[in-house]
């Protein structure tokens, strides 16, 4: 399996506002907080065609029940990786190429805070966006596509980034 990268996609915001929908009714008040997050969130970029969304919850020790939840939204649960480690992530569909990921957090913690800082950043820096943009499709090139030499490429440019931002914990 290889990394898909795409020209932005206008259908991406809808199919967070749906996403982000069915959670927050699925979840019956225990994910306090939806956002769109990654490259998808970010109008222009080239992105992975998977939607990503960050939902919050207020209390940790509801983590697992509302995982189970969103599962019944067809998603299904994976490692996070361990820049993620204080979250869950989930995947849909549960079988074939991944279109949606959540990551669930408690509300206010750093991850949930650094994630939404990088966004905010490229949302508010176009030119910075464009940079980061040219960055990843050099990385995706020379790593031929390959997941794993994409995500440990990708994670270190994001700590090079938070480091720049002030966001290094």
């Amino acid at each position: 399996m290889s990394i898909r990268l795409m020209h932005y996609d206008p259908r991406w915001p809808q199919e967070f506002e749906q996403t982000k929908s069915g959670i927050l009714h699925s979840c019956l008040g225990d994910v306090v907080e939806v956002q769109h997050i990654g490259s998808t969130a970010i109008s222009g970029l080239i992105a992975q065609p998977i939607v990503d969304v960050m939902a919050a919850v207020a209390d940790d020790a509801t983590i697992e029940s509302v995982a189970a939840l969103i599962e019944g939204l067809y998603f299904r649960v994976v490692p996070s990786p361990a820049w993620a480690a204080d979250s869950l992530w989930l995947v849909k569909p549960r079988h074939g190429e991944i279109t949606h990921r959540v990551m669930l957090t408690r509300l206010g913690s750093p991850l949930w805070c650094r994630v939404l800082a990088v966004r905010d950043f490229f949302r508010q820096n176009p030119e910075r966006a464009i940079r980061f943009e040219e960055i990843k499709v050099r990385l995706w090139k020379s790593g031929e596509g390959q997941v794993d030499q994409y995500a440990r490429d990708m994670a270190l440019f994001y700590s090079h980034l938070e480091e720049q931002l002030g966001l290094a914990l």
